[in-house]
């Protein structure tokens, strides 16, 4: 049984420039009512159907969640507990992802006291120019207010996303980066390079030649240089785009990375139950209208167990410790060697893969170029 919940809120103050989440803007409050009673809807015919034993982790993802007003937040926050509440893990770990522009002190101490222990803000980058230029609505001073009013409130598990390979962003701006996040002390970061996505701005600016990236090598540099200062500062990477102090690192993304089951609720999201993966409608038309009729699933499908091995070998690759192998036998009836030894051979010859304590991972040459090893994997 699904020990992880996810949880989607789809509304963004604007769309920034790089993003191809399912989220949407808007400026009309009772379109937000209607989605929360959907997604109430949507909890209570899940959780009827293939009811919650334990749930140790939540992450609410966007959007921008914290775009909830106060009476919203409240309102979706007490509707997760009456779902959820007896299931509910004394460990708990409920990540709600925050925008620096949108968190006060009160939305902040409300979220903490009905039960969110871990906040994960999308900062990207300490150069406001930047920030500017990805159409974020935030700047460095929200920044560091948005960190002082969690503080405030309680909360002391903190993540902040970074983002590099950015638009004319120099090694230079990105190591200034680097510097203003490690002088928050925070316990945890996130850091992924741009990705140029279709439907969005940044990739008609790129089709017609006018969005200036730095070159690959240059990226490739800045990746480098994060590794090595997230150790320097006691943050060891522990998964290819994550880095934490000890204990910190995200249970919730764990989930995905391990291939375990996950509960998938709201507009667009995805969840994996009982061996089956499930998409659910993402635009809010349909999404509000099917959850008026059952369960708002556009797509559902059965894994199959090649595919369930495949996945396993490449999502726990992600992570440094890497995968498991005594719990992947055990998982389906047959060793990863068995399934996967001639390949696994040719890269551990090539240097790109180590076998040690009972893992199979990537060797520390291989983390930049870890696509080129995954797709080993994939029939």
């Amino acid at each position: 049984m699904p020990q992880s919940v996810y949880i989607h809120i789809p509304f963004c103050t604007n769309k920034c420039h790089y993003c191809d989440f399912n989220s949407f803007v808007t400026k009309n409050p009772q379109l937000v009512w209607d989605y929360l009673d959907a997604l109430k809807r949507e909890m209570e015919l899940t959780f009827a159907a293939v009811p919650a034993e334990k749930v140790k982790t939540i992450f609410v993802g966007g959007g921008t969640p914290t775009y909830l007003d106060l009476k919203q937040m409240e309102a979706f926050l007490t509707a997760v507990q009456d779902a959820l509440g007896p299931y509910l893990d004394e460990e708990l770990e409920f990540t709600m992802e925050a925008n620096p522009g949108t968190t006060d002190v009160d939305k902040l101490r409300l979220m903490r006291e009905m039960g969110v222990n871990r906040l994960s803000f999308g900062v990207q980058s300490f150069d406001n120019g930047l920030l500017k230029r990805l159409g974020r609505i935030h700047d460095t001073g929200d920044v560091y207010r948005s960190i002082a009013n969690a503080d405030k409130a309680g909360f002391e598990n903190i993540s902040i996303d970074l983002m590099f390979g950015l638009p004319e962003q120099t090694i230079e701006m990105f190591r200034d980066t680097l510097d203003k996040a490690f002088s928050l002390g925070l316990p945890h970061f996130s850091a992924y390079s741009l990705k140029v996505e279709e439907n969005t701005l940044f990739y008609t600016l790129y089709q017609k030649g006018k969005l200036p990236l730095p070159s690959e090598e240059t990226e490739m540099e800045m990746y480098l240089l994060l590794m090595e200062e997230m150790e320097k500062h006691g943050c060891p990477q522990y998964e290819i785009s994550n880095f934490a102090r000890p204990g910190f690192e995200s249970r919730h993304n764990k989930t995905y990375w391990l291939n375990d089951e996950y509960y998938g609720l709201g507009a667009g999201a995805h969840g994996y139950v009982n061996k089956r993966r499930h998409v659910n409608a993402g635009p809010l038309a349909v999404y509000l209208k099917m959850c008026g009729e059952g369960l708002p699933r556009v797509e559902e499908f059965e894994v199959s167990r090649e595919d369930a091995m495949e996945e396993q070998m490449f999502l726990g690759l992600r992570l440094r410790e890497g995968v498991d192998l005594a719990r992947f036998a055990e998982k389906f009836g047959v060793s990863a060697r068995q399934v996967f030894g001639k390949i696994m051979d040719e890269e551990i010859e090539k240097g790109m893969l180590e076998e040690a304590d009972g893992f199979l991972r990537l060797t520390k040459k291989a983390i930049p170029l870890a696509n080129e090893v995954f797709v080993r994997f994939l029939r």
